[in-house]
């Protein structure tokens, strides 16, 4: 369909439990000095303005960073999520909130990689002007799953798969199951990471049904909620799904997502970290 568009909804509560993972992973990976793969599936365009009408019009970064923005007691494990913020920022001011491929760029060291995938008429031109000239970077204008497809295994064997599309149809459910099913054939070792929004819960449930029907030992799910389930229209929680998590993710999450809770959600909030097959 494209007609997604992540400028209303950038650097909400669902942005800040995504690109915290995707940080903490990230981290992880520089623990070696071999290099790695960073592959985004639905890329968008890089960055984003929080003063753009279409920011303000909804307002939902107030409800997400802007209520960590600017805090002392910031815990250390998400000290490089900030740092990948305040990179794009000139002064204490937030303005600018960066997609995934901004916060992996932030990430990488020069022996590292990114391959971003966008397909939106829109926004591909921006995410290429976003990273002109950057020779770590390689952008495409074609469909996520089937670059990614096309792209596994890497050479360096070490890295991490990013994928979330805006599922704006149900079937895009099932496609994150497709698509872990042909990847993991290729490239077993790889570190995948799955954001969700829960909408509808019962997408949710059948996806995670899909996933552990592959047979894949480890996968482990984070969920931050902002209001419990319902049935009328809006997203409620969001999470993060991750298939070869590091093995201090798990940890890591457990201390984090309750200052996340007590920051963004103190009174409806909840929380879970958990293996959907255990580890």
């Amino acid at each position: 369909m494209l007609s997604y568009r992540h400028s209303f909804h950038a650097g909400n509560h669902a942005d800040v439990v995504k690109h915290i993972v995707q940080s903490l992973i990230l981290n992880s990976l520089k623990n070696k000095e071999k290099p790695f793969v960073y592959h985004d599936t639905h890329s968008g365009v890089g960055r984003y303005d929080l003063t753009h009408e279409w920011s303000e019009k909804t307002g939902e970064y107030k409800q997400g960073i802007g209520r960590i923005w600017g805090n002392a007691d910031i815990p250390e494990d998400i000290a490089s999520y900030i740092e990948s913020i305040e990179t794009l920022n000139n002064s204490d001011t937030l303005r600018y909130y960066p997609g995934s491929p901004r916060v992996a760029r932030a990430h990488l060291r020069p022996q590292d990689r990114m391959v971003l995938t966008e397909l939106h008429p829109s926004d591909f031109p921006l995410l290429e002007q976003e990273f002109h000239r950057d020779r770590q970077v390689k952008i495409f204008k074609e469909d996520g799953f089937k670059r990614l497809k096309g792209s596994l295994p890497p050479a360096e064997r070490r890295g991490l798969v990013l994928i979330d599309p805006p599922y704006e149809l149900a079937r895009e459910y099932r496609d994150v199951v497709t698509a872990i099913a042909q990847s993991y054939k290729r490239w077993a070792t790889g570190i995948y990471a799955i954001w969700y929004p829960v909408v509808n819960r019962y997408d949710i449930d059948d996806m995670i049904e899909g996933l552990e029907g592959l047979g894949i030992r480890k996968i482990l799910q984070i969920e931050l909620g902002v209001s419990p389930d319902t049935n009328e229209r809006g997203m409620t929680a969001s999470g993060m799904i991750v298939i070869n998590p590091p093995w201090k993710l798990e940890q890591q999450m457990n201390a984090i997502l309750p200052y996340l809770k007590d920051k963004i959600a103190p009174a409806t909030g909840h929380f879970k970290v958990e293996w959907i097959v255990p580890e």
